[in-house]
């Protein structure tokens, strides 16, 4: 489902920090802004006047209103009709300037929503281009236990009754932060980021088989809970009776059973984890997100230990072995 974004939704969002304030067309307020129109327009989705390739919030600062106001009647009426015409979902002056009088009675007669704001129009511009950009963005749902473990985003993922919470509980009792529960919302903000934050419904909470829903904040403190995080690592783990073949592969006992999963445009690094009996899987998990940090700056053990493997066979020397 595309992403939407209405004029009323953007200036309720942004006009206590922005200071916004209507001027006219407030009857346009539900004007919409699909996700879809983003992807193939030349332009940005916010920006500095622009009659050729319009932006979808159309700034108004002091060069532009001085532009306007050099033109002469007829050619300024156009360019005004032309600017109204491309529907664009709202217009911003900057620095509380004076709306002039065309621009305002344009406005109200198309139902342009025109707005005007205290901010200086760069500001403006960085503001809107990075929250609508935001508001916008791809995002899907995913299930699983979203954590914080060793400062990076770890999901947890696994079927129905392979203790997803249980393993959660225990990371948070280490000292690890929980982010989501069961519905971990994710969007990509940037080409390589994908951000994972909890739905309002569920923030805080955690739900465990016998133990009910509880509230981590309120159990174990805000420093158990952190708000949003960027998706770096699935943790995946596998019942061996559902997955029989698991682990029969000789190199995966030696480099772990790496993989990816697709999330949106991004292939995100995963690994699974066998569950069995007396296995500990915080520590498990504890230590793949370590490897993981490894990994990431370019220190692999297993192919390490390959490499020296590959030097005691060309070399001819047996290798020590207990």
């Amino acid at each position: 489902m595309s992403q939407r974004l209405t004029a009323l939704d953007l200036f309720e969002q942004q006009h206590e920090r922005l200071g916004l304030r209507w001027l006219a067309g407030q009857q346009g307020q539900s004007r919409v802004l699909e996700a879809v129109e983003t992807n193939a327009r030349r332009p940005s989705l916010a920006g500095y006047l622009n009659i050729i390739y319009p932006n979808k919030v159309q700034i108004l600062g002091s060069e532009e209103l001085a532009w306007l106001d050099g033109l002469d009647p007829r050619l300024r009426w156009e360019t005004i009709e032309r600017v109204i015409q491309y529907r664009p979902l709202a217009l911003v002056i900057s620095k509380n300037q004076a709306c002039p009088e065309d621009l305002r009675a344009a406005a109200e007669e198309t139902q342009t929503p025109l707005w005007v704001s205290p901010r200086r129009g760069h500001e403006l511009l960085n503001h809107l281009q990075y929250h609508m950009a935001r508001a916008l963005a791809p995002r899907v749902t995913l299930h699983g236990v979203f954590m914080e473990v060793y400062s990076i985003g770890v999901l947890i993922t696994g079927e129905a009754g392979s203790g997803k919470s249980e393993l959660a509980l225990e990371l948070i009792t280490r000292g690890h932060r929980l982010v989501a529960d069961d519905a971990p919302e994710f969007t990509q903000i940037a080409p390589d980021v994908l951000d994972g934050t909890c739905p309002d419904l569920l923030q805080d909470l955690l739900e465990l088989r016998g133990l009910g829903v509880l509230n981590i904040r309120q159990m174990f403190g805000d420093t158990a809970v952190k708000r949003n995080k960027y998706l770096r690592l699935i943790v995946h783990l596998a019942k061996p009776d559902a997955e029989p073949a698991l682990h029969e592969d000789g190199m995966v006992r030696l480099t772990g059973d790496l993989g990816h999963r697709r999330v949106l445009d991004l292939d995100v690094p995963m690994i699974t984890l066998p569950v069995m009996p007396g296995r500990n899987l915080a520590v498990l998990t504890e230590a793949a997100t370590r490897t993981h940090i490894l990994r990431s700056k370019g220190i692999d053990p297993a192919a390490a230990f390959l490499a020296r493997h590959s030097h005691f066979l060309e070399s001819g020397e047996e290798p020590a072995l207990p």
